[in-house]
């Protein structure tokens, strides 16, 4: 075990996690922190620090920013972003670990994975129930929240590794237990309409 192994393993699982919620944003913080010394990542995710990976990680989340900001049209941003936000998510969890054995780089990788699954599971589900809402609002504050966690998670990562373990194993649990609900109500749901739809 590498003795940075706290600060590797929080890094690792917050940059899983916060992909699935953002990976542009997560690509271009985790690329400004390494440009200015506070973190230092391993080839090949040091090149995360690249001028051209910056710019165009920080241009994604521009066009994200926006359509995260419309009800309906982040749905299918969400389905789309099922294919990027949790490859991103995996492959930023095993190459924090690129200079380690590589079971330790297969581990991360498929932990890393769940992660950012359950983030993104998480976060298109509650844009599907936030968009049944009239108002824009609510939209508007989720997709502002989970930016500004994206930013706040890898920062305290860099800084507070042990407090950032504590948070993403909080934040996996809580995750489960919303994705249960979510699952439970859409097969009671579906068992409704199937009943009402023998009685006919």
């Amino acid at each position: 075990m590498p003795p940075n192994f706290p600060e590797l393993l929080a890094l690792a699982l917050a940059s899983a996690l916060a992909s699935g919620l953002n990976a542009y944003a997560s690509v271009a913080m985790l690329g400004l922190l390494q440009r200015y010394g506070a973190i230092h990542l391993q080839p090949p995710l040091s090149g995360l620090a690249n001028d051209w990976v910056i710019g165009v990680a920080l241009a994604m989340f521009a066009v994200e920013f926006v359509a995260d900001k419309i009800p309906y049209f982040d749905n299918v941003w969400d389905a789309i972003h099922t294919f990027i936000r949790i490859p991103v998510g995996a492959g930023l969890a095993g190459g924090m670990f690129s200079g380690q054995p590589a079971h330790w780089q297969a581990l991360m990788t498929a932990v890393g994975a769940a992660l950012a699954l359950q983030s993104h599971g998480s976060k298109a589900s509650a844009r599907l129930a936030v968009n049944a809402s009239p108002e824009p609002f609510s939209n508007w504050a989720l997709s502002l929240g989970e930016d500004a966690f994206v930013v706040f998670l890898l920062w305290m990562a860099a800084h507070h590794p042990y407090i950032t373990l504590a948070i993403v194993a909080a934040l996996a649990a809580l995750f489960v237990l919303f994705l249960r609900a979510i699952f439970r109500t859409l097969a009671r749901l579906f068992r409704r309409r199937t009943a009402v739809t023998s009685d006919k």
